[in-house]
């Protein structure tokens, strides 16, 4: 099949797909990043909905959208960004029918997209099976690594022994980066710039 003709076929799968017209958003997440989206999804005419943590209830973002609700009561502030079965619930209650993940938290979640997808919702974000695979960074390395993709110096397996990592760390160089294997969580990345080790010889 060209090319010209496979895009034929994408533009009359187009417009055999039933027209679906989003009302409101919802962001899982909060502050800054939960702001942005607010701000884009008003300029796109979309009611927007925050939600907060206990701890976050006087948080600017809970202001800044036209709906906020508590979430995940008890489970911390970062555990209640964490509660899938909580947000996606609370989504089909208030009739939200799009959830942006924001950055870190479940942004990189497939069990998350998945949820929303089952709830009916659409995951501003890739789909679940794109986020199983990318999600694991140490697949999706050796993915990049087997496409000829350029990456940076790296273990092939999560490190969890802290004498191993120390070692891979002296065998990679400083300064270098610790990422979550699995990503999420609020967790982010970690610059290192020396171990104790080097920094009591230097």
């Amino acid at each position: 099949m060209t090319a010209a003709r496979r895009v034929d076929e994408r533009k009359k799968a187009s417009r055999e797909k039933p027209d679906r017209t989003f009302k409101k958003l919802l962001v899982a997440n909060r502050s800054e990043i939960a702001i942005r989206v607010f701000r884009a999804a008003t300029e796109l005419g979309l009611r927007t909905v925050a939600i907060y943590a206990q701890e976050d209830r006087l948080s600017v973002h809970r202001f800044k959208a036209d709906e906020a609700y508590l979430i995940g009561e008890g489970k911390g502030p970062v555990g209640a960004y964490l509660d899938i079965e909580g947000i996606v619930t609370l989504a089909k209650e208030k009739g939200v029918d799009l959830i942006h993940p924001g950055y870190g938290f479940l942004a990189e979640n497939a069990n998350f997209a998945r949820a929303c997808e089952k709830a009916g919702i659409t995951f501003v974000g890739p789909r679940s099976e794109l986020l199983d695979l990318m999600g694991d960074k140490v697949e999706a390395r050796a993915l990049a690594q087997k496409l000829k993709i350029p990456t940076l110096p790296g273990t092939k397996e999560p490190v969890e022994d802290r004498a191993e990592a120390l070692k891979l760390a002296q065998d990679i160089g400083f300064p270098l980066i610790i990422k979550a294997a699995y990503g999420g969580g609020g967790r982010g990345m970690r610059p290192v710039r020396h171990s104790i080790q080097s920094r009591a010889h230097g």
